[in-house]
């Protein structure tokens, strides 16, 4: 299947639990490269997250953000250093602490020193971080379909123009074909004729001569070559109207294709062949470049 690597969403989703923003974008790249931004009381969904992403998406640079805000503020627990604050007491009724100060420490002042005081968030129960996690989950999954209807609407437009690339290359090589048999053709007469020119002078085995002639016209024969490049422009479009990502496969059927239009610019003969070939490479070039956009 033709499927973009480019997307991008942003959704909010309420719960009764937490309200869940999540933002996702995808741009090319090689393999699937994810990253997961969460904020520090979820951390612990970052496998989760990077499970579902997994499964919806084959390759692409994702990046996903996650921000959530509890309907309920959590609980808190406040800790006194008591020995730490019985200290500070104790040097603020020193005599010379306390005219240095011009006066005593006031509650809040002793509160704001560095360790006295800590608040810290308690831990949800079990059933509040279900909830949470379901309403995560359930807001992660929404914005990854949106990104991949974006992803498979801009593919369609890919399959589009690689499918008129594609039918531009086996007209080409069609022409190449044809063009390539006139050639031999035109060498096993040119080789012929000199031959018969040349017969009176030559003491040798004419039949001997006549089987080098064949050879050496099999010789730019390029008819496997076209076989296989038929071969696989007809794989390339069963994946392409396949349900699996395939732009990997894809790479891989290009760089063949690519091996088998060089080896058929070394073999064949003329120069009309020649140009066709370097307008088939061309072509493949294309496909190349449009290639690294598909998933």
């Amino acid at each position: 299947m033709i499927k973009s690597m480019t997307g991008f969403a942003s959704l909010t989703r309420d719960s009764e639990a937490v309200s869940v923003t999540v933002t996702a974008r995808s741009v090319n790249h090689r393999y699937l490269d994810l990253q997961v931004h969460l904020p520090p009381r979820l951390q612990r969904l970052e496998p989760r997250v990077r499970g579902q992403v997994q499964r919806r998406l084959a390759r692409g640079r994702v990046e996903i953000r996650i921000a959530a805000r509890l309907r309920t503020a959590p609980d808190v627990d406040v800790d006194v250093d008591e020995g730490l604050l019985a200290a500070l007491v104790e040097v603020a009724r020193r005599p010379d602490v306390a005219q240095a100060t011009r006066g005593e420490w006031t509650v809040g002042e002793l509160l704001g020193f560095p360790r006295v005081l800590t608040v810290a968030e308690r831990a949800a129960e079990p059933e509040g971080d279900a909830l949470v996690d379901a309403a995560v989950a359930e807001a992660v999954g929404e914005a990854l379909g949106e990104l991949d209807r974006m992803r498979v609407n801009e593919g369609g437009h890919l399959h589009a123009d690689l499918d008129g690339r594609l039918v531009a290359l086996v007209a080409l090589v069609d022409r190449i074909e044809a063009c390539a048999a006139e050639a031999a053709d035109a060498l096993g007469q040119r080789l012929t004729a000199r031959l018969a020119e040349v017969g009176a002078e030559v003491h040798a085995d004419r039949t001997a001569l006549a089987q080098e002639i064949v050879r050496f016209v099999a010789r730019s024969d390029i008819h496997e070559e076209v076989i296989r490049l038929r071969a696989h422009v007809s794989h390339w479009r069963s994946l392409a109207d396949g349900t699996e990502a395939c732009g990997r496969k894809l790479d891989f059927l290009l760089q063949e294709m690519n091996r088998e239009v060089n080896t058929i610019g070394s073999k064949a003969d003329g120069q009309q062949t020649s140009g066709l070939v370097v307008a088939a490479k061309a072509e493949l070039e294309k496909l190349r470049e449009q290639t690294q956009n598909v998933e």
